[in-house]
């Protein structure tokens, strides 16, 4: 892939350690947080890429730095901090699938504030991905909430909620600040665990499009095995995905969104091609290809654009 110098991706949200539990009570520990894993995505598939959030002075924040760096990720817009690294306790299922509880308080991520955000903002953002932790624990989510207004209509915005009941306080406010950020959003991807969530009274397939009318011209729903649906206003496309061996699910969503702007900015395309159901469909692909690798290692680790098939 190769787009054009400009046009930055840029990615919100949270840097953090997932702590896999193994055995009897071992515990593996592994670089993440969403915005981290789209981050190394996009940057580990050729596309130049900024991450914007705060990373801590300790053992664990400089290795997330390191990290991003060696893939290629711009580090212009991090924010310093001397707060210890939020961390992510992961137990996986017999499946392959991971639950999660967070230990957030008084921690790196969830300390972004508006200001902080909005003066780390570089010039050149041509696309905008925010969502999971970013849009729930404060001040960090009212931080990526005032970088979506202030790129709204001039930069591509991706929503990927990646809803974490277990940290949502408040429901109510969570649901009112996804309403605002969706209104300004061009692409939402969303799991059917999600949308169980979000909209419990709807099939997913419906949920996903009744999503439309709160903003984004196209919503990429995943279903994990059974690959992805794409809704836009010209109907509904299957896409499914590579037959593969699952060794576990760590931040194959991630991977997907940050693939799906990787692939769209390789092109150059413009936001409003969103509504091209054909090209959105062709974007998923690559997409869901990319997630499926990543689901073949353990823990979030991405592949490089040639490492695929």
């Amino acid at each position: 892939m190769a787009g054009s110098a400009d046009n930055l991706i840029l990615v919100g949200g949270e840097a953090l350690y997932d702590l896999v539990v193994e055995g009897d009570d071992q515990l593996r520990a592994h670089p993440g947080g969403a915005a981290f894993n789209a981050a190394r995505t996009i940057a580990r598939l050729g596309e130049p890429v900024a991450y914007l959030g705060r990373l801590s002075s300790d053992r664990f924040g400089a290795r997330l730095r390191q990290m991003l760096a060696d893939d290629g990720v711009l580090l212009d817009a991090v924010v310093d901090t001397d707060d210890p690294t939020t961390l992510a306790l992961a137990e996986v299922d017999p499946s392959g699938s991971a639950v999660y509880r967070f230990y957030e308080r008084a921690t790196s991520a969830p300390g972004l504030t508006p200001d902080a955000a909005l003066a780390a903002l570089p010039s050149d953002v041509g696309l905008l991905h925010v969502g999971t932790l970013g849009l729930v624990l404060e001040p960090m989510a009212s931080a990526l909430e005032a970088v979506v207004d202030e790129l709204a209509g001039r930069a591509l915005i991706a929503v990927d909620p990646n809803v974490r009941p277990g940290v949502i306080a408040d429901p109510g406010a969570y649901r009112d600040r996804l309403d605002r950020v969706l209104a300004r959003s061009d692409v939402v991807k969303v799991s059917d665990d999600d949308l169980a969530w979000l909209d419990p009274d709807l099939d997913a397939p419906a949920a996903a499009r009744a999503l439309l009318d709160r903003g984004p011209a196209a919503v990429l729903l995943t279903r994990g095995a059974a690959g992805a649906l794409v809704v836009g206003a010209g109907g509904d496309v299957e896409v499914p995905a590579p037959a593969i061996e699952v060794v576990d699910t760590i931040g194959a969503g991630d991977a997907f969104g940050g693939a799906f702007l990787a692939w769209w900015r390789s092109r150059d395309l413009p936001r409003d091609r969103l509504a091209d159901l054909d090209t959105v469909v062709e974007a998923t692909r690559f997409a869901t290809l990319v997630a499926a690798v990543t689901c073949e290692r353990a823990g979030a680790s991405p592949p490089h654009l040639s490492e695929l098939p």
